[in-house]
């Protein structure tokens, strides 16, 4: 499950072709990996939706270009609370740990730009992407991706929820 970000497609998309691969717009992961495609009936779909829906619409600004180790090269968002506000609700609702668990309990909300290249195009890549920041979006909505023989693709978009006075509005 990720949240697309489209306003980064213009400094991204070319870079994420080239040295990310996975063919999944600009994006910021909320829980990979989630429930197998076999699991997704309308119930549980439903009961993501309404998780979701749990956390208000929010702005965002990808300002900094961060590394994790010498590997991979991503964007940072401001604030990242929201999306580890979505990340928790997922995983608490649906039992589940970002990444498996491979990188501890923790999310670190990132999009990512490019890795596993060598490290002198990376820099070069980091080096482009800080000449074209900030990026500044409003986020609205996740989008539950699946996989299907190796291909990951679009399955529901999922809404999140709006404020209203001072409580939380759910639309759905």
């Amino acid at each position: 499950m990720i949240v697309p970000v489209p306003a980064a497609e213009p400094l991204v998309g070319a870079l994420r072709a080239e040295l990310d691969g996975h063919a999944v717009p600009a994006h910021v992961t909320v829980m990979a990996p989630f429930l197998p495609t076999a699991a997704l009936d309308a119930a549980t779909v439903a009961e993501l939706a309404a998780t979701v829906a749990t956390v208000p619409a929010f702005d965002v600004e990808f300002r900094a270009v961060c590394w994790f180790d010498e590997r991979l090269v991503w964007l940072a968002p401001e604030p990242a609370g929201p999306f580890v506000e979505l990340t928790r609700a997922v995983g608490d609702r649906f039992g589940l740990l970002p990444y498996g668990g491979e990188h501890g309990a923790e999310p670190v909300p990132h999009l990512t730009v490019a890795y596993d290249a060598p490290v002198e195009r990376l820099r070069a890549a980091a080096a482009e992407l800080a000449r074209g920041l900030p990026v500044s979006t409003r986020i609205e909505q996740a989008v539950l991706f699946v996989e299907t023989d190796g291909r990951w693709s679009p399955h529901t978009p999922l809404p999140l929820g709006t404020r209203s006075g001072t409580g939380v509005r759910i639309e759905g």
